[in-house]
This record gives C-alpha cells, structure tokens and sequence, in this order.
C-alpha cells in the first residue's frame, strides 16, 4: 500500500501545494537523513496545516549552536519536544533524539524517536498535552495521519477529536492560507474574513 496515495485520497492536495527541498543540504546540516514518506508528503502538500488544526513542520536548515532557529519551525520545535521529555521524564539520563514534524493546536507535539540510523524506520512519539504523557506509534508519518485521519487506532492519539475519522479533512499550504488572508477571504470557512486588514500583513 502506498500511505501517500491513501492520505491523497482522504485529503487531496490542492494546485500549487507542495514545496521543492534541497534535501542534501537539509540532511547535512541535521547530520541525518530523514524518512522517505515525509520527503514524500512535502513534495505533495509542503509547509501547511489539516482543518486549522493540525501544523505540519516543513524541513529547514539546522542552524547550530548559536544560530537562530525559524520561530515555530522544525528546529525549534524539536528543542520543546527535547524539553517536554526532560521534564515529564526527571528520571532518563537525557532525552533521546526527537524530530518534531507537526504540532497541533491542543499543544500536542507530534516527533519521531530519531535514534535508528534508518530513518525509514522512526516511529512516531507524540505528547498528548490532555494526558500529560508520551505515546509512541510504530508506524511513520504517513501511515501515522492516514490512521488518525481514518480513526484506526485504539483511541485518538491527539488531544482533540478534530481530526478522528475526518469526512473531508482539508489541507492548506502556508502560502495558500497567507494569499486567501491577504484578499479578506478566511481560509478555513471561505467566508469574507471579519479580521482582514485589522492586524497587518
């Protein structure tokens, strides 16, 4: 079964989603390859979010020590999972290696357990902010959203049942989403935007 061509049915991308990544340069600055389904689902849909609800992270640079990470990016993101793990597990020696690729809007923080040399094989950890605990899911990225988009696990992993066994989840890219802002269009509703123009662009 192809997991990307089961989410596209569920969830089709729409015209322009996707985003082109210079992997070579991303994987050298994070010193490790990343799984082959999300390279997959960031060709086909990109830096964007399910129903306003679920952010999914686009691959970035690792900046380094000293350098400065995006705000609310991969890099960053996967610090707060780091430190979420410190906390809610005092007693480990240290936190294991945690990738964040989504965050939703309950503050549920969605990673790989990055430790494997094969990337292929990372299941997928999530911090259910609700249950105050770390879950993980033996399956990737892909297969990880089709089953919750499916609702096929034995319960929701996400703190919020937005997004379990979702009709018609709908996906939008960040710059799809910022030019229906930009023309006083909501993008979630369609609806003529009641905030257009109140914040800035």
């Amino acid at each position: 079964m192809s997991w990307l061509n089961e989410v596209l049915r569920i969830m089709p991308a729409h015209p322009g989603a996707g985003d082109s990544v210079d992997w070579d340069v991303v994987e050298t600055s994070w010193g490790t390859r990343f799984p082959n389904d999300y390279k997959e689902f960031t060709a086909a849909y990109g830096d964007g979010a399910i129903d306003d609800y679920l952010a999914l992270m686009a691959p970035e640079t690792y900046s380094g020590p000293g350098g400065e990470p995006s705000y609310a990016g991969m890099q960053q993101e996967s610090a707060n999972a780091e430190d979420v793990w410190r906390t809610a597990k005092p007693e480990a020696a240290e936190a294991p290696r945690l990738i964040t690729w989504g965050v939703d809007f309950s503050a549920d923080i969605l990673c790989w357990l990055a430790t494997d040399s094969d990337p292929n094989t990372w299941p997928v950890l999530v911090w259910s902010r609700g249950d105050a605990r770390w879950t993980e899911y033996a399956c990737g990225m892909l297969e990880f959203l089709c089953r919750v988009l499916r609702a096929e696990f034995d319960a929701c992993p996400l703190s919020d049942l937005s997004l379990w066994g979702a009709a018609s989840p709908r996906f939008l890219h960040r710059v799809e989403e910022q030019r229906l802002r930009k023309a006083g269009i909501d993008p979630w509703t369609g609806a003529p935007d009641p905030f257009a123009g109140m914040f800035g662009d």
